[in-house]
């Protein structure tokens, strides 16, 4: 009996035991990486990425299944449906990509959505050992490769520092030369007069690092003007 379940899985054609075993495969492993998306705060998780997985995989048995039944080919083409899994699985990566103005979030979720998705149909077509292999490598990226961009001090982020000064400013790179001290690149992305309140408004787009000591920033860069009102750190300019 086992010996028969055993060989209906390592199968290359389609059964129910193998088709079952498949499918919970996929679920773990597209389970366990949607584990280190959501503990990482993103809105695909466990579940998201569980169902990509086997959704790939039941695409690839029925890829497999419809020329051995239904037009008795052994050597018939298996990649006709599952291939357009891989193209389009774009649109559910592109529904985790958040663009704001400067600032694109949710790529690395994007990317495992589809890599996901080639996980399954790698186990729909009894590719065990590699898709097992490909699920761990994944989560060591995701977690490792981070740590070590971390360590590095590699992680930027685009960021918009807003100040708002309660008078007309002239100098508009009054405040350059403490970005340059904190190393940070920083230009002008837009300024607002407001003739009528006195107030001007000047938004600096900067590469920030999760290092840089923002209260010491703002410190230096209110003492920039003599009326400053308010500086924040936002995704997006506002006006």
């Amino acid at each position: 009996m086992i010996e028969q379940i055993y060989n209906d899985i390592m199968s290359p054609d389609v059964n129910l035991a193998g088709a079952i075993f498949k499918l919970l495969l996929s679920m773990v492993l597209g389970a366990s990486i949607g584990y280190e998306r959501r503990r990482k705060g993103q809105i695909a998780g466990l579940r998201t990425f569980a169902l990509i997985a086997m959704g790939a995989t039941l695409a690839m048995l029925i890829s497999i299944y419809i020329p051995q039944v239904y037009y008795g080919l052994k050597n018939g083409d298996p990649g006709r449906i599952a291939a357009q899994v891989v193209s389009g699985i774009g649109f559910l990566g592109a529904g985790a990509i958040i663009q704001m103005k400067g600032s694109v979030r949710g790529l690395t979720t994007a990317a495992g959505i589809w890599i996901s998705a080639c996980i399954g149909l790698a186990v729909g077509a009894g590719m065990y050992l590699v898709s097992l292999i490909a699920t761990l490598l994944i989560i060591f990226i995701l977690v490792n490769i981070e740590r070590i961009e971390q360590r590095a001090n590699m992680l930027w982020e685009t960021k918009v520092i807003r100040i708002k000064v309660g008078e007309i400013v002239t100098d508009r790179d009054a405040c350059k030369a403490v970005f340059k001290q904190h190393k940070l690149h920083a230009i002008v992305e837009s300024m607002k007069y407001d003739y009528e309140n006195n107030t001007s408004i000047i938004n600096y787009r900067v590469l920030t690092r999760k290092s840089t000591d923002i209260a010491s920033l703002f410190d230096e860069l209110k003492a920039q003007y003599d009326k400053t009102l308010s500086i924040s750190l936002t995704n997006e300019a506002n006006l």
